[in-house]
Formats: C-alpha cells, sequence, structure tokens
C-alpha cells in the first residue's frame, strides 16, 4: 500500500463526484431498451441484490421484534455496551463501544474529534501492504494518525499479524495512533486469517470502526461502531472521552429499535451463515481471478483474499478506442449492461475495481460479456 499526503505522491482524483454518483451516471448509461441486456452491476459493494446474500431471517425477527415491542421509538443513550462488538480477541469496557450510523458516520467522528489546527493524517492508496518506509518518510510533527483497511477495499488484502505489529509498532514511534476501518472484518479467505488491530492497542492507541453491514448482510441497516482500544493510554483520558461522546450526542445514531435488536441479532446468527458468504466470496474470487486471465487488456496483480472487491490493471494501448477507465467503463455500461467502477474513483486512472459480492452465475455472465467487449474494441 502506498500512502499519500498534501506533497507526497500525486494521484488522480475525481472532482466533485462520489463512487455512488459515478455508479449513477454509469447506471443511467445503460441501454434501456425493452431488448437490453439485464444490468449486472460490479460496481457497488452492495451484496443484498442477491438472494445468495440475504441475511437471517432470525436477524429480520428480532429487528421486527424490537419494532412490534413499542419500547424502542423514542431516543438512544450515547455510548453502548461491549455486545455491539462480537467476539473481540481483547477485553473492552462498555465506555470503549459508541455506536454509530453505520461505518461511514464512524470514519466522520473519528477524523472529527482527532482534529486540529494544522493536523494531518496518512490516508491509504490502493495497494497491498503498507508500504512502512514511505508511511515514516511522510510523517511530520503534525500527523495525528494513519488509517489502515483490513481486509482492505479495493484490492482485497489481508494484512498478516506480523505486518499488523509492525504498524503499530511504526505508530508507536511516530507517536501516532492508528485508525482501523475493519467494516469488512472476518471476511477473510485466504492464506491469512482476520487479526483485528485492536489486539495492539497496547502498543500504540488504535480507533477501530467497524459495521455490521457486510458481515451480516445488512448495509442498509447503518449500525456501526467505534471502539477505542488504549488501556493505559490517551484514548482513556477524561478530556478524550468527553469529547468523543459529545460529538456522538450531536451526530445521533442508528435507529434505536435496530440497536434494540443487535443482542439476538449476534446471538442468533450460526456460524453456518457467516461460513455460507466466506465460501461464496471465495468462488468468486477464484472465478474472477482465472476469467480475468482470459481478457487480453486487463490484468490482475493479485488475487482477493479478502473483503468484496479487487482491481485490476486496464491497458488502453490494446484497446482501439478507449481513451482512459473511465470511457471504457461507460462504453461497458452502453453495449454490455455491466457496471465496474472506474479506478479514477478511487485515485487510480486506468485501473477498474471488480466488486464481486454477487449471485456466481450472474458474476460469471458480467465477466464473459467483459470479454466480449474488449475483444470488439481490441487493436
Amino acid at each position: 500500500m502506498e500512502v499519500e499526503k498534501n506533497g507526497g505522491q500525486e494521484i488522480e482524483a475525481p472532482k466533485n463526484i462520489t463512487i455512488k454518483g459515478i455508479l449513477g451516471l454509469l447506471m443511467a448509461n445503460t441501454d434501456g431498451n425493452g431488448d437490453a441486456k439485464k444490468v449486472i452491476s460490479l460496481g457497488m459493494g452492495d451484496p443484498t441484490a442477491y438472494s445468495c446474500f440475504y441475511t437471517t431471517s432470525a436477524a429480520q425477527e428480532a429487528v421486527v421484534d424490537a419494532l412490534r415491542s413499542a419500547k424502542f421509538n423514542g431516543y438512544s443513550p450515547t455510548g453502548s455496551c461491549r455486545i455491539f462488538v462480537p467476539q473481540p480477541p481483547y477485553e473492552l469496557a462498555p465506555d470503549d463501544v459508541y455506536v454509530t450510523a453505520g461505518c461511514t458516520q464512524a470514519i466522520e467522528i473519528a477524523l472529527s474529534i482527532i482534529n486540529r489546527p494544522g493536523a494531518n493524517i496518512l490516508l491509504p492508496r490502493p495497494g497491498w501492504e503498507v508500504d512502512l518506509s514511505a508511511v515514516e518518510n511522510l510523517a511530520d510533527h503534525n500527523t495525528v494518525a494513519m488509517v489502515i483497511i483490513n481486509p482492505g477495499n479495493p484490492c482485497g488484502s489481508v494484512y498478516t499479524y506480523q505486518h499488523l505489529k509492525e504498524i503499530a509498532e511504526t505508530a508507536k514511534r511516530l507517536g501516532t495512533l492508528v485508525i482501523a476501518d475493519e467494516v469488512y472484518g472476518h471476511l477473510a479467505f485466504g492464506a491469512n486469517p482476520f487479526v483485528p488491530m485492536g489486539v495492539f492497542g497496547s502498543l500504540t492507541p488504535v480507533l477501530t470502526l467497524g459495521s455490521m453491514s457486510k458481515r451480516w448482510l445488512v448495509p442498509g441497516w447503518r449500525l456501526g461502531w467505534l471502539v477505542t482500544n488504549d488501556p493505559d493510554g490517551s484514548l482513556k483520558s477524561p478530556k478524550f472521552v468527553e469529547r468523543l461522546k459529545k460529538y456522538c450526542d450531536i451526530c445521533g445514531g442508528p435507529a434505536t429499535f435496530i440497536q434494540a435488536a443487535v443482542p439476538a441479532v449476534i446471538e442468533g446468527t450460526q456460524e453456518v451463515f457467516f461460513n455460507k458468504t466466506i465460501n461464496i466470496l471465495k468462488q468468486n474470487s477464484d472465478t474472477c481471478f482465472q476469467k480475468i486471465k482470459e481478457i487480453h487488456c486487463i490484468s490482475c496483480p493479485h488475487k482477493a483474499e479478502g473483503s468484496m472487491a479487487l482491481m485490476v490493471k486496464l491497458n488502453v494501448s490494446l484497446l482501439k478506442d478507449i481513451s482512459d477507465d473511465l470511457d471504457f467503463c461507460f462504453k461497458l455500461a452502453k453495449e454490455e449492461s455491466v457496471i465496474i467502477l472506474p479506478g479514477v474513483a478511487v485515485g487510480l486512472k486506468n485501473w477498474l475495481r471488480i466488486t464481486f459480492a454477487a449471485d456466481p452465475c450472474a458474476l460469471g455472465e458480467a465477466l464473459e460479456r467483459v470479454k466480449s467487449f474488449c475483444q470488439r474494441h481490441s487493436c
């Protein structure tokens, strides 16, 4: 993984448009005629469009029961309890966990509470591992945190225990905390098991961000959390805790009845449900890696070992009428009704992000359409 900061490596970035905005434009560019092919989206990381990625009936019933009880129609208190973070391998107290409206709000809160005039944060550029030498070169006295995403989006990387320990040791030397985005936590299906960054909270302060969205397949529930992992340090100071609670009070949280259902959802979800999700994702990752080998103008540096997406390199010099990744994706949507996210949306020009959280048959058909599209446009 490469790291970007002001004055660091220059990367391409879209101006004034979000990932959802680009995907919306691509969807609008598909052929809307009645004879058109069915749209297959491999752009948005929302697996719930496919029946193979539905959550459990027990989870849905828990929400229904909480809503019908009429006990959870009011405001909820700030903070939470340890039950919101399933199976932590380290000790947590109730005041360590703050419930948020999805992982997106957890990110917003984390960045806001550590912000100060002149501060900077080291953000990850899509890649496989953290380049710790680059981190140390980029950090200065105004660096307050470094962000990691594990398992990784968009490359599908999963960090080893040793690499995470080295990250924590580097952060300790620099005097910074680590913000660990673990929204894809436990969705690991390669050689490396998922290791929560929080296990290294004794080395350096860690703010862990997570949600139920991906593992429980309920992104629309908007149930996330922010966890402080720092038994002896600054994240336990009354001043920091007060600032964090006040910010959470201002922001509000997820629907109260969703929060009320969480303990029953966690306790009632069997391991077979998680195993099914992992098995489908592994199968789809393998399918992507093999199918991409058949497409001459696209290459995949690494097979995804976690999360729900991978990045592939687009060689536009092998295509006669495609100028860049954005042009490729718009023409692909128009001609084949397949939606793929152009790499420029995540700062990588002439790369493509493929989300493989799809029905295996639909994924296979989509990749065949991509292959046909590339053959038609070959030089």
